[in-house]
């Protein structure tokens, strides 16, 4: 880009730049070209990086992860049969009981 123009042409636009937007002004449009140039090429860089890596998972694709299924651990049937045995709600049984029950007169 700069490399195209020789030193006449850049002497011109600096006494232009000069002459337009004054001493005081000139440091800080200079900062502000660069800050926004740097910003430019960080972006292009980030822009490039995600294209490569977009193509590369194009051409090879991660397999994915087989995840074991895990279950909980189910506790031997002995320790079930003694758990209900000590339930005092099971123990009993359950007994009939009439829907309509008669009310005494």
């Amino acid at each position: 880009m700069i490399g195209s123009l020789g030193f006449s042409e850049l002497a011109f636009i600096f006494v232009l730049a000069l002459l337009v937007f004054g001493p005081r002004k000139l440091p800080e449009i200079g900062r502000t070209l660069g800050r926004g140039m740097a910003e430019f090429r960080k972006a292009t860089n980030e822009l490039k990086r995600t294209l490569n890596t977009e193509l590369a998972l194009e051409e090879n694709p991660v397999p994915p992860a087989i995840r074991p299924q895990i279950r909980p651990a189910e506790p031997p049937r002995e320790v079930v049969a003694r758990e209900r045995a000590a339930d005092p709600v099971e123990a009993v049984e359950p007994q009939a009981v009439d829907p309509h029950p008669v009310e005494p007169q």
